[in-house]
Protein backbone atom coordinates (compact mmCIF):
# COMPACT_ATOMS: atom_id res chain seq x y z
CA UNK A 1 0.00 0.00 0.00
CA UNK A 2 1.73 3.37 -0.80
CA UNK A 3 1.87 6.14 1.80
CA UNK A 4 -0.70 8.57 2.55
CA UNK A 5 0.85 11.94 1.82
CA UNK A 6 -0.51 15.42 1.30
CA UNK A 7 0.30 18.77 1.52
CA UNK A 8 -0.59 21.51 4.27
CA UNK A 9 0.16 25.47 4.03
CA UNK A 10 -2.19 26.08 6.90
CA UNK A 11 -1.53 23.21 9.72
CA UNK A 12 -1.89 26.12 12.30
CA UNK A 13 -5.92 26.61 11.75
CA UNK A 14 -6.70 22.59 12.49
CA UNK A 15 -8.59 21.46 15.65
CA UNK A 16 -7.81 18.19 16.31
CA UNK A 17 -11.09 17.67 19.13
CA UNK A 18 -13.08 20.27 20.63
CA UNK A 19 -10.93 20.86 23.92
CA UNK A 20 -7.50 20.57 21.77
CA UNK A 21 -6.51 23.36 19.72
CA UNK A 22 -3.46 24.81 17.39
CA UNK A 23 -1.72 28.25 17.99
CA UNK A 24 0.37 29.83 15.57
CA UNK A 25 3.84 30.71 17.85
CA UNK A 26 4.57 33.93 15.99
CA UNK A 27 1.88 36.95 15.88
CA UNK A 28 3.72 39.37 13.52
CA UNK A 29 6.63 37.64 11.37
CA UNK A 30 8.67 34.71 11.78
CA UNK A 31 12.04 35.57 12.71
CA UNK A 32 14.57 33.88 10.36
CA UNK A 33 12.06 32.94 8.00
CA UNK A 34 12.03 34.01 4.26
CA UNK A 35 9.43 33.59 1.26
CA UNK A 36 10.30 30.08 -0.66
CA UNK A 37 8.61 27.82 -3.07
CA UNK A 38 8.92 25.52 -0.23
CA UNK A 39 5.73 23.42 0.96
CA UNK A 40 5.50 21.72 4.33
CA UNK A 41 4.83 17.91 3.92
CA UNK A 42 3.21 15.26 6.16
CA UNK A 43 3.82 11.56 5.12
CA UNK A 44 1.66 9.39 6.97
CA UNK A 45 2.95 5.57 7.10
CA UNK A 46 3.01 4.46 10.64
CA UNK A 47 4.26 7.37 12.34
CA UNK A 48 2.92 10.63 11.92
CA UNK A 49 6.25 12.47 9.95
CA UNK A 50 6.17 16.35 9.30
CA UNK A 51 9.07 17.94 7.48
CA UNK A 52 9.92 21.63 5.94
CA UNK A 53 7.91 23.02 8.33
CA UNK A 54 6.94 26.82 7.48
CA UNK A 55 3.98 27.62 10.17
CA UNK A 56 5.55 26.88 14.06
CA UNK A 57 2.65 25.90 16.06
CA UNK A 58 2.05 24.23 19.31
CA UNK A 59 -0.73 21.95 19.76
CA UNK A 60 -2.73 22.12 23.16
CA UNK A 61 -4.14 19.01 24.89
CA UNK A 62 -5.72 19.86 28.00
CA UNK A 63 -7.14 17.11 30.69
CA UNK A 64 -10.25 17.25 32.74
CA UNK A 65 -10.15 19.92 35.29
CA UNK A 66 -11.53 17.36 37.60
CA UNK A 67 -8.06 15.49 37.49
CA UNK A 68 -5.53 18.48 36.44
CA UNK A 69 -2.74 19.04 38.76
CA UNK A 70 -1.53 21.88 37.23
CA UNK A 71 1.47 20.46 35.65
CA UNK A 72 2.31 20.91 31.81
CA UNK A 73 4.97 20.02 29.62
CA UNK A 74 6.28 20.97 26.40
CA UNK A 75 6.62 17.86 23.44
CA UNK A 76 9.30 18.38 21.28
CA UNK A 77 9.67 15.42 19.15
CA UNK A 78 12.57 13.97 17.53
CA UNK A 79 13.89 12.98 13.73
CA UNK A 80 17.32 14.60 12.73
CA UNK A 81 16.63 18.14 12.94
CA UNK A 82 15.24 17.03 9.51
CA UNK A 83 11.43 16.02 10.04
CA UNK A 84 9.37 15.91 13.38
CA UNK A 85 7.97 12.16 14.20
CA UNK A 86 4.95 14.54 15.17
CA UNK A 87 2.54 11.14 16.71
CA UNK A 88 5.12 8.96 17.70
CA UNK A 89 7.01 11.38 19.69
CA UNK A 90 4.11 14.39 20.20
CA UNK A 91 0.41 13.95 20.40
CA UNK A 92 1.00 10.29 22.07
CA UNK A 93 2.98 11.58 25.16
CA UNK A 94 0.52 14.37 24.64
CA UNK A 95 -2.77 11.87 25.57
CA UNK A 96 -0.53 10.02 28.15
CA UNK A 97 -0.21 12.72 30.14
CA UNK A 98 -3.56 14.18 29.93
CA UNK A 99 -4.51 10.60 31.39
CA UNK A 100 -2.45 11.60 34.25
CA UNK A 101 -3.77 14.97 34.50
CA UNK A 102 -1.05 17.12 33.36
CA UNK A 103 -1.44 19.26 29.63
CA UNK A 104 0.41 18.31 26.66
CA UNK A 105 1.58 20.53 24.35
CA UNK A 106 3.17 19.63 21.03
CA UNK A 107 5.83 22.13 19.51
CA UNK A 108 5.80 22.07 15.61
CA UNK A 109 9.04 23.83 15.47
CA UNK A 110 11.06 24.63 12.33
CA UNK A 111 13.53 22.59 11.15
CA UNK A 112 17.02 23.93 10.39
CA UNK A 113 17.06 21.93 7.09
CA UNK A 114 14.22 23.97 5.63
CA UNK A 115 15.62 26.07 2.56
CA UNK A 116 12.92 28.93 4.11
CA UNK A 117 15.24 29.31 7.20
CA UNK A 118 17.90 31.65 7.75
CA UNK A 119 20.34 31.90 10.08
CA UNK A 120 19.37 27.83 10.25
CA UNK A 121 20.86 27.19 13.63
CA UNK A 122 18.93 29.95 15.32
CA UNK A 123 15.51 28.70 14.28
CA UNK A 124 14.82 25.92 16.06
CA UNK A 125 15.44 27.85 19.69
CA UNK A 126 13.64 30.21 18.82
CA UNK A 127 10.34 28.61 18.19
CA UNK A 128 11.47 26.14 21.28
CA UNK A 129 11.99 30.03 23.79
CA UNK A 130 8.56 31.46 22.05
CA UNK A 131 7.06 28.30 22.93
CA UNK A 132 7.38 28.58 26.76
CA UNK A 133 6.76 31.83 26.39
CA UNK A 134 3.74 31.74 25.19
CA UNK A 135 2.19 28.59 27.65
CA UNK A 136 3.71 30.79 30.37
CA UNK A 137 1.13 33.39 28.88
CA UNK A 138 -1.64 30.94 28.86
CA UNK A 139 -1.18 29.61 32.04
CA UNK A 140 -4.35 31.10 34.39
CA UNK A 141 -6.93 30.29 30.83
CA UNK A 142 -5.34 26.61 30.54
CA UNK A 143 -5.44 26.09 34.68
CA UNK A 144 -1.54 25.70 34.59
CA UNK A 145 0.72 26.63 37.36
CA UNK A 146 2.82 28.76 35.43
CA UNK A 147 5.67 27.51 37.93
CA UNK A 148 5.25 24.04 37.10
CA UNK A 149 5.52 23.82 33.26
CA UNK A 150 8.30 21.33 31.97
CA UNK A 151 9.78 20.27 28.66
CA UNK A 152 10.41 16.82 26.86
CA UNK A 153 12.40 16.04 23.87
CA UNK A 154 13.56 13.16 21.87
CA UNK A 155 16.67 12.22 19.98
CA UNK A 156 17.16 15.67 17.80
CA UNK A 157 14.17 16.89 20.29
CA UNK A 158 16.15 15.81 23.06
CA UNK A 159 18.77 18.62 21.78
CA UNK A 160 16.65 21.07 21.23
CA UNK A 161 15.08 20.69 24.77
CA UNK A 162 18.67 20.75 26.41
CA UNK A 163 19.09 23.28 24.13
CA UNK A 164 15.81 25.29 25.65
CA UNK A 165 17.13 24.53 29.09
CA UNK A 166 20.57 25.90 28.58
CA UNK A 167 19.75 28.53 26.41
CA UNK A 168 17.30 29.98 27.43
CA UNK A 169 18.52 33.53 28.70
CA UNK A 170 20.31 33.57 24.91
CA UNK A 171 18.70 36.31 23.28
CA UNK A 172 17.79 34.42 19.87
CA UNK A 173 15.06 36.81 17.90
CA UNK A 174 13.47 40.77 18.99
CA UNK A 175 10.98 40.62 21.03
CA UNK A 176 7.10 40.74 19.23
CA UNK A 177 5.33 41.47 22.12
CA UNK A 178 4.25 41.70 25.73
CA UNK A 179 4.61 37.51 25.62
CA UNK A 180 8.14 37.64 25.40
CA UNK A 181 8.72 39.70 28.80
CA UNK A 182 8.08 36.43 30.28
CA UNK A 183 10.52 33.67 31.55
CA UNK A 184 11.36 30.95 28.45
CA UNK A 185 13.24 28.82 31.58
CA UNK A 186 11.56 25.27 31.73
CA UNK A 187 11.04 24.13 35.18
CA UNK A 188 12.12 20.72 34.36
CA UNK A 189 12.76 18.80 31.56
CA UNK A 190 13.44 15.13 30.58
CA UNK A 191 15.29 14.30 27.80
CA UNK A 192 14.49 10.75 25.94
CA UNK A 193 17.60 8.83 24.31
CA UNK A 194 18.56 12.85 23.69
CA UNK A 195 21.51 14.01 21.14
CA UNK A 196 23.27 16.06 23.60
CA UNK A 197 27.32 16.61 22.10
CA UNK A 198 28.34 18.31 19.07
CA UNK A 199 31.64 16.69 19.25
CA UNK A 200 32.69 14.81 16.53
CA UNK A 201 33.13 11.31 19.21
CA UNK A 202 29.77 10.64 20.74
CA UNK A 203 27.50 13.17 18.41
CA UNK A 204 24.73 12.45 16.25
CA UNK A 205 25.97 13.12 12.09
CA UNK A 206 22.61 13.90 11.01
CA UNK A 207 21.09 16.26 13.56
CA UNK A 208 25.14 17.67 13.42
CA UNK A 209 24.99 18.59 10.17
CA UNK A 210 20.94 19.71 9.79
CA UNK A 211 22.06 22.18 12.54
CA UNK A 212 25.41 23.23 12.38
CA UNK A 213 26.17 22.11 8.40
CA UNK A 214 28.76 20.61 6.97
CA UNK A 215 32.31 22.38 8.72
CA UNK A 216 31.17 24.15 11.75
CA UNK A 217 33.27 26.42 13.75
CA UNK A 218 34.78 24.71 16.99
CA UNK A 219 33.32 27.88 18.52
CA UNK A 220 29.83 26.62 17.31
CA UNK A 221 30.18 23.02 17.85
CA UNK A 222 31.00 23.65 22.08
CA UNK A 223 28.36 26.23 22.10
CA UNK A 224 25.45 23.78 21.03
CA UNK A 225 27.52 20.85 22.93
CA UNK A 226 25.43 21.27 25.95
CA UNK A 227 26.49 19.26 28.51
CA UNK A 228 29.63 22.16 28.45
CA UNK A 229 26.50 24.60 28.81
CA UNK A 230 24.82 23.14 31.92
CA UNK A 231 25.22 25.69 35.36
CA UNK A 232 23.64 25.73 38.69
CA UNK A 233 20.18 27.27 37.27
CA UNK A 234 19.68 24.54 34.94
CA UNK A 235 16.20 22.88 35.69
CA UNK A 236 15.95 19.68 37.24
CA UNK A 237 16.33 16.46 34.86
CA UNK A 238 15.11 13.19 33.99
CA UNK A 239 16.77 11.08 31.03
CA UNK A 240 16.23 8.03 29.53
CA UNK A 241 18.62 5.99 27.18
CA UNK A 242 19.19 2.33 26.00
CA UNK A 243 22.65 1.15 26.13
CA UNK A 244 21.85 -0.61 22.73
CA UNK A 245 21.36 2.60 20.60
CA UNK A 246 23.83 2.98 18.00
CA UNK A 247 22.65 6.08 16.38
CA UNK A 248 22.61 8.19 19.39
CA UNK A 249 25.32 6.95 22.21
CA UNK A 250 24.48 6.63 25.23
CA UNK A 251 27.14 8.59 26.27
CA UNK A 252 25.23 11.50 25.13
CA UNK A 253 23.15 11.15 28.30
CA UNK A 254 26.36 10.02 30.58
CA UNK A 255 27.85 13.28 29.71
CA UNK A 256 24.54 15.34 30.64
CA UNK A 257 24.37 13.90 33.68
CA UNK A 258 27.94 14.07 34.85
CA UNK A 259 27.66 17.66 33.67
CA UNK A 260 24.04 18.32 36.10
CA UNK A 261 25.89 16.35 38.99
CA UNK A 262 29.39 18.34 38.72
CA UNK A 263 26.46 21.81 38.86
CA UNK A 264 24.50 20.04 41.69
CA UNK A 265 21.04 20.05 39.89
CA UNK A 266 18.58 17.43 40.57
CA UNK A 267 18.61 14.64 37.78
CA UNK A 268 17.30 11.14 37.74
CA UNK A 269 18.94 8.68 34.91
CA UNK A 270 17.73 5.35 33.61
CA UNK A 271 19.86 3.68 31.20
CA UNK A 272 17.75 0.09 29.71
CA UNK A 273 20.46 -2.52 28.23
CA UNK A 274 18.02 -3.00 25.21
CA UNK A 275 15.64 -0.69 23.16
CA UNK A 276 17.90 0.74 20.19
CA UNK A 277 17.39 4.47 19.83
CA UNK A 278 13.68 6.03 19.44
CA UNK A 279 11.74 3.43 21.54
CA UNK A 280 9.19 6.29 22.11
CA UNK A 281 6.30 4.49 24.67
CA UNK A 282 8.52 1.72 24.52
CA UNK A 283 5.43 -0.46 24.70
CA UNK A 284 6.94 -3.80 22.46
CA UNK A 285 9.14 -4.29 25.64
CA UNK A 286 7.83 -4.58 28.86
CA UNK A 287 10.42 -3.92 30.85
CA UNK A 288 11.05 -0.98 28.39
CA UNK A 289 7.93 0.31 28.55
CA UNK A 290 8.09 0.79 32.64
CA UNK A 291 10.14 4.13 31.70
CA UNK A 292 6.81 6.50 31.41
CA UNK A 293 5.69 5.06 35.15
CA UNK A 294 9.41 6.14 36.11
CA UNK A 295 9.19 9.24 34.43
CA UNK A 296 5.54 10.42 35.45
CA UNK A 297 6.29 9.42 38.99
CA UNK A 298 9.38 11.59 38.95
CA UNK A 299 7.21 14.82 38.08
CA UNK A 300 4.73 14.54 40.47
CA UNK A 301 7.58 14.95 43.10
CA UNK A 302 8.35 17.73 42.07
CA UNK A 303 7.71 20.57 44.26
CA UNK A 304 6.83 24.11 42.08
Amino acid sequence: MKPFVFLITCFSTMTIFSQNSVLPLWPKEIPNSIKSDEIEEIVNENILRISKVQTPTIEVYLPAKKIATGQAVLIFPGGGYGILAYDWEGTDFAKLLNSKGIAGIVVKYRLPSSKSATEKHKVPLQDAQRAMRLVRSKAMEWNIDSNNIGIIGFSAGGHLASTLGTHYNEAVYAKQDEIDQLSARPDFMTLAYPVITMGEINTHGGSRKNLLGENPSQKMVDHFSNELQVTVDTPPTFLVHATDDTAVPVENSLLFYAALRKSKVAAEMHIYPTGGHGFALGLSDPHLASWTDQWIGWMSGLKP
